[in-house]
């Protein structure tokens, strides 16, 4: 997405009364406060209405814990949705309630099939380019599907080797104007743009919302601080609950951008 994006749809799934019992990888199991989830899942959909966003509810699967991380089920570019699959294996029943929902949105479907492996939350998309995690969640054949189903599109698919974490936008995200932010060490850097270095963890995580909007973490407050220098509109949400489960802002929507 960049700057000049217009808003269209944001798909939204709520958490799980289960969510705790949802996988952890790369941080210590903690304890979860449904109610105060669900209050900040409701504050993060009212910030994406007020930059213009029309939010639709995937249809909720309370037995499916880690389900309201919705951005792992599917990848949206122009008018297909790729279906994941995802590389818990725990996680692809989240998959069939997505399909539903952007069929119903007049989406175009494909889908990753075995052996490869897809996470959406590996996949970070920069105008033409579609910088693709793997050695997590996501193998090098559901790399190799999602480049063959985006060329047509004119997208150029690119591995990025993981380090120790979860998905590749747990590391790195694009501003809107497609500067890259993150936590580069975590990454194979070499294999990207230059990373303005974020100043926190949860700063890494950034949510453009089309033109200077962008999503932020409240936890995240140097880089709160410096977005907001640089004349980036910034909305801060506090995902703190989502973070115990190692999301972040961009793990609980898919945004269908306006066309």
């Amino acid at each position: 997405m960049d700057g000049h994006t217009s808003p269209g749809l944001a798909l939204t799934r709520r958490p799980s009364p289960r969510m705790e019992r949802g996988i952890v990888t790369h941080v210590p199991r903690s304890s979860v406060d449904p109610v105060l989830a669900m209050r900040q899942f409701v504050i993060y959909q009212e910030a994406l209405a007020s930059a213009g966003w029309r939010v639709v509810e995937v249809d909720p699967a309370p037995d499916l814990p880690d389900s309201v991380f919705v951005e792992d089920t599917v990848v949206v570019c122009e008018d297909l949705a790729v279906l994941a699959r995802p590389g818990a294996e725990e996680r692809r029943g989240e998959v069939e309630g997505v399909e539903a929902a952007v069929r119903s949105l007049g989406l175009r479907v494909a889908r990753v099939e075995a052996p490869g492996t897809l996470d959406g939350g590996d996949v970070l998309q920069v105008d033409e380019t579609v910088y693709v995690g793997v050695g997590g969640r996501t193998n090098t054949e559901g790399a190799d599907q999602l480049a063959r189903l985006l060329k047509p599109l004119g997208r150029e698919v690119r591995r990025v080797g993981l380090g120790a974490v979860l998905h590749l936008k747990s590391a790195v995200t694009a501003l809107p104007d497609g500067t890259l932010i993150g936590l580069p060490d975590l990454v194979d850097a070499a294999a990207l743009p230059p990373i303005r270095r974020a100043p926190e963890e949860p700063g890494a995580h950034v949510l453009p919302l089309g033109g200077r909007d962008v999503l932020v973490s409240a936890a995240a407050h140097a880089t709160i601080h410096a977005l907001t220098a640089d004349h980036w509109r910034v909305l801060p949400v506090d995902v703190s609950e989502f973070e115990r489960m190692e999301g972040c802002v961009t793990c609980l929507s898919v945004l269908v951008p306006g066309r």
